[in-house]
């Protein structure tokens, strides 16, 4: 992999053959796989930020291999079924990335931990069991003696175990996966791109680093821009964009280890959707993720995090008491795209344009096999992943223009942490 230095970028125009926009988890995989697929062609990977500062280094750090929550709630097996296979197959492939290029990111099959704290969440976690069983995955039931056990904390009535799941740091993978892309990708990070047009000869990019404008030209396009792949012409009000917000404390030292008396290295999603996110790392940071707004600019000021980081210290204090004196370390929101009608979209969205977007919160694993699978699909290729990810996408339904779309969001929302504050 090439990186251009910005000092470079005066006067230039590069041609590439291939551009891939949006160095996350779909870019990254979509520009390994057009390089690996077309050895002799050059693949230019663009973003805004630096690799790591998105939205797909500012998850939770969560590889969830099954379907996901609504997805849950399908009775097509088959559906259920594909969308598994697509997920195992991007936990296999990042792990191999992880194993060749020695990425240091905390990389662990630890599985995962789905709580419930009240009947609301007891009754969710039971429609879990249902579902797994439907589709022959295991797990394991543990009450809140055991789950105390892992967790270090009693605010948890039970949890379902399931073993699939990768637990990770994720700006260090995202950078590690950046860091190891073949020698004939160039990396544009930092770069944002201001002008996006068709001419005669395929696509033409105004490109902006520290001040300096550069142009770039490409014959095929792969838009791996989720939420953001509405200002560049497409699937124009398909997408909701909703922020989700963590916190996550320094490490614990031996004194608070031992008040808190859990394990390391362990990950709990909410039975109940509306509920929190926790994790322990294995440098013994405890992460809290709730809290939900629409961002229709795709983002807050960090004024706007003082409210939600007083949200996660009550989550926080609620479940670990001996632990109120330990402070947060830092705080910070990450943009996913969601869709009323809870699908994907996958393809070619015009032509020798592809786009993969939409993930409704779960791109790790769906955005790293659909942006392999979206390579393959613009090489030419054909293969039963590619067939299985076409059949369970499909076109995200149009919202309601602004200011409606954001009243009703959050007005949903809202709506969501009432009914969840008992899980919360």
């Amino acid at each position: 992999m090439h990186v251009i230095g910005a000092a470079s970028y005066k006067d230039r125009v590069s041609a590439f053959d291939w551009t891939v926009v949006g160095a996350g988890f779909t870019g990254l995989a979509a520009a390994r796989r057009l390089a690996e697929l077309n050895p002799n062609d050059t693949v230019a990977l663009v973003d805004a930020k630096p690799v790591g500062w998105g939205a797909s280094g500012r998850n939770s750090g969560f590889v969830i291999d099954l379907p996901h929550k609504f997805e849950l709630d399908s009775d097509d097996p088959d559906r259920l079924n594909a969308i598994l296979r697509l997920n195992k197959q991007a936990i296999a492939d990042l792990g191999g990335h992880v194993s060749e290029a020695g990425i240091d990111c905390a990389w662990s099959q630890a599985g995962k931990l789905q709580g419930a704290v009240k009947e609301r969440g007891t009754g969710k976690m039971r429609g879990f069991v249902q579902a797994l069983e439907k589709i022959g995955q295991p797990y394991t039931k543990l009450d809140r003696t055991e789950v105390q056990q892992i967790t270090g904390t009693d605010f948890y009535s039970g949890a379902i175990h399931t073993p699939g799941c990768v637990l990770m740091n994720p700006v260090q993978l995202t950078r590690g996966l950046a860091k190891s892309l073949p020698k004939n990708v160039t990396l544009f990070d930092g770069c944002p791109v201001t002008n996006f047009d068709r001419g005669s000869r395929g696509f033409g990019m105004t490109l902006r680093s520290q001040g300096v404008t550069f142009e770039l030209t490409t014959a095929s396009v792969l838009l791996c821009t989720n939420a953001f792949t509405q200002e560049f012409g497409f699937l124009k009000n398909r997408i909701v964009p909703v922020i989700t917000f963590a916190s996550m404390t320094r490490p614990l030292n031996d004194a608070e280890m031992e008040a808190y008396g859990g394990q390391l290295d362990w990950g709990l999603t909410p039975a109940d959707s509306g509920g929190t996110t926790l994790r322990m790392t294995q440098d013994r940071r405890l992460l809290v993720r709730n809290q939900y707004d629409y961002a229709g600019q795709y983002g807050v000021q960090d004024p706007d995090l003082d409210p939600i980081r007083k949200k996660h210290r009550e989550a926080f204090d609620k479940r670990y008491p001996k632990l109120r004196h330990v402070p947060f370390d830092s705080s910070w929101g990450g943009v996913c795209g969601l869709s009323r009608n809870h699908v994907s979209y996958f393809g070619e969205i015009a032509h020798d344009v592809w786009n993969s977007s939409c993930h409704n919160g779960v791109g790790v694993a769906r955005g790293t096999i659909s942006g392999k699978l979206l390579a393959e699909a613009a090489s030419g290729r054909s293969s039963t992943l590619l067939k299985d990810m076409f059949a369970v996408s499909n076109t995200p339904s149009l919202n309601p223009p602004d200011p409606f779309l954001g009243l009703g969001v959050r007005a949903r929302l809202k709506l969501a942490a009432w009914e969840s504050k008992e899980e919360v």
